[in-house]
């Protein structure tokens, strides 16, 4: 059953956040992650619980594939460089 990251992004340093984009791609993907949304026009319908940013969204085959790329030591450097130039909220939900 597919999985999906899905991440609410404010970014804080958009040049260094570019940098962050090119090397989290290919990982996902190694852990074959596929982008559904990254970044597009954002119609907020109602906002009751939340109020989001910048939606990331990337499907992923199953919830270990999500959970092992998250926590891979390949992206752990990645995720640095995100955590240093952004503030986000990041869900594994499990697909239907």
């Amino acid at each position: 059953m597919s999985a999906y990251v899905i991440v609410d992004t404010n970014i804080k340093n958009a040049e260094a956040y570019e940098g962050y984009k090119a090397k989290a791609k290919p990982i996902a993907e190694k852990y074959g992650g596929a982008y559904r949304a990254r970044g597009g026009a954002l119609d907020v319908v109602e906002s009751d619980l939340w109020s989001p940013t910048r939606i990331v969204i990337i499907e992923f085959p199953d919830m270990k594939s999500a959970r092992d790329f998250v926590d891979s030591e390949e992206y752990a450097p990645v995720k640095a460089i995100r955590h240093a130039n952004a503030d986000c909220s990041v869900v594994i939900v499990e697909g239907i």
